[in-house]
């Protein structure tokens, strides 16, 4: 399997037998999301959507946020070529613009630890709020996942690492969701973790 060709895209979001995810599972993630920044009064006019494979999300954000202007950024040319996304790696990518939201699902696995530290740096500069981050873990891998449907290639590291990485620039609002520093948001006392 070419790595992120139409064989990867095919096995693990196109065929309802071995995908991780669905639409529906997206969508419910895309409303979560806009719940816990509608909660914190972040307004959500651009969305960066870092690895954006087949754009799962891009339909979910539109319903929610019909004005938002959306960017898929793409490392895969199968999938920039197909979707007409934005090529370029979470790494350095460096638009004129930033993004009040920028999401990164299930991508830092797939980086060493220096390309995922580079990465995360650099999600800091891409945007203007809010962050949403899942990344598969060494604890995901050993309790949470379907190894049947899971990607074995990619580098495992604890949550502690990504935490610790995001909190030099962030602050945790929970679910995945984290908040710039310089970032204003009201929450009461027992609402932060």
């Amino acid at each position: 399997m070419t790595a992120f060709g139409s064989a990867y895209f095919r096995k693990f979001y196109l065929n309802p037998a071995t995908r991780v995810t669905t639409p529906a599972a997206m969508q419910g993630r895309a409303r979560l999301i806009a719940a816990i920044l509608g909660h914190a009064c972040i307004p959500v006019r651009t969305i960066l959507d870092a690895g954006c494979g087949i754009g799962l999300l891009r339909k979910p954000f539109a319903q929610i946020y019909p004005k938002a202007r959306y960017v898929g950024l793409e490392a895969s040319d199968y999938l920039c070529a197909r979707y007409g996304w934005t090529k370029g790696s979470v790494i350095d990518f460096a638009p004129r613009t930033l993004c009040d939201l920028v999401v990164c699902y299930d991508v830092l696995q797939y980086l060493d630890d220096g390309e995922a530290s580079r990465a995360i740096a650099n999600l800091a500069r891409l945007t203007r709020a809010a962050l949403y981050v899942s990344a598969l873990t060494r604890e995901d891998w050993l309790e949470n996942c379907d190894r049947t449907r899971t990607d074995r290639a990619v580098h495992l590291r604890s949550g502690a690492w990504y935490r610790r990485r995001l909190a030099r620039r962030f602050r945790y609002l929970g679910f995945g969701v984290w908040l710039r520093k310089d970032v204003t948001a009201i929450l009461w006392d027992l609402e932060q973790p």
